[in-house]
């Protein structure tokens, strides 16, 4: 089986050069490369480089403003209110999270919110800066709507990710980045491609019942919540801390990020993000927390095992292991990624691409 692997500084350089043609300026090219490739590192590619293409092209119609910095309107002793100004999405997000350490460094805790900014790409990213500096990271985003609720019909709440990463004294931080549906949005679209039906549970038809034929997705129907009631209450309380609080749009206000998408508006998107950093050293000495950390974790690892498990894994331990395999060895990118990267270098002009051909990824 033919595919392709890439190394993280290659991507990063791609990108950057890419973004540069879309009239980025430098810095703010280079940390996007710099979270997106991270994001890939992880394995989570629904959410690295793939995500870049879509949303570069709200730049040249003006949903989007390369020239944009966020704006901070108002803030108080641990908390700030930032105006991203239809920037670009991974610098207004970096910024918030780096404002939410600050306060959280003289408070003890520390909140952002974020309106007029759009898709982020990995809400994990943001929460592992705070992890980084000893302290717990929560990030998360409202979106426009493609998941149904308990008892409803169509499309009521955005997916809604909530990402949380805590610092663990020797260990790589804990992390754990999930949207609140029972499936993403592009599995089901893949399947409907493909022709394949779905697993129950992750969708409903247009009157609302359960199916696992996704043709009429997205046009019809809508995503599930995952845990039913559970991942809805989750949902909502995104909605509340990341829309309701900060003023920006909410539920069916909220267009897509995507361009092109059937009944979006025409003018930016007005998505709400909000950013919490809590510094443990604030409660315990940051010694002391790490040494209980390392003492749960420990206590997890070593529960016993399922019969046929030889292993339990920690949230966001098996990212971490893929990321330093990725560093090392480079990664093999899903055929998604590769079209939707291949279709950024045919719309900029760039004629090589950073892939290296192998045909045997079982050695990898």
């Amino acid at each position: 089986m033919s595919t392709v692997r890439v190394f993280a500084k290659d991507l990063e350089a791609f990108v950057i050069e890419a973004m540069r043609r879309y009239g980025i300026h430098e810095d703010d090219a280079q940390l996007s490369a710099q979270i997106l490739v991270t994001t890939d590192t992880w394995g989570v590619h629904t959410h690295g480089t793939r995500q870049l293409r879509p949303l570069l092209k709200n730049f040249p119609i003006g949903r989007l403003n390369a020239d944009a910095k966020p704006e901070m309107i108002r803030e108080g002793a641990a908390w700030t209110l930032l105006d991203g100004h239809h920037g670009v999405p991974f610098v207004t997000a970096h910024h918030a999270m780096k404002l939410a350490i600050e306060k959280a460094k003289i408070c003890g805790i520390g909140y952002t919110g974020v309106i007029h900014t759009s898709h982020f790409g990995a809400a994990g990213y943001y929460a592992t800066m705070a992890a980084e500096q000893g302290m717990v990271g929560i990030a998360s985003c409202n979106a426009d709507p493609q998941m149904t609720v308990p008892g409803g019909r169509g499309k009521v709440l955005g997916t809604n990710p909530i990402a949380y990463a805590v610092p663990a004294g020797s260990n790589k931080p804990v992390f754990l980045d999930i949207a609140t549906s029972a499936a993403a949005a592009n599995k089901i679209i893949r399947a409907k491609l493909l022709g394949q039906s779905i697993p129950e549970g992750w969708l409903v038809n247009a009157d609302g019942e359960p199916t696992t034929d996704p043709s009429g997705f997205p046009e019809t129907g809508a995503l599930m919540p995952m845990a039913a009631h559970k991942g809805y209450g989750f949902a909502l309380l995104v909605e509340v801390l990341a829309g309701a609080m900060t003023g920006a749009a909410m539920t069916k206000e909220q267009p897509s990020w995507v361009t092109g998408v059937a009944g979006n508006p025409p003018g930016p998107a007005n998505q709400g993000q909000m950013f919490i950093a809590i510094d443990t050293s604030a409660m315990l000495p940051p010694e002391r927390f790490g040494e209980r950390m390392d003492w749960l974790l420990d206590y997890i690892h070593d529960a016993p095992k399922a019969k046929g498990s030889e292993r339990i894994y920690l949230p966001g331990e098996i990212e971490w292991e893929k990321r330093e395999h990725a560093l090392e060895h480079g990664m093999i990118l899903p055929p998604d990624v590769v079209e939707s990267l291949q279709g950024l270098a045919g719309d900029v002009g760039i004629e090589t691409l950073p892939f290296e051909t192998i045909t045997d990824i079982e050695s990898e």
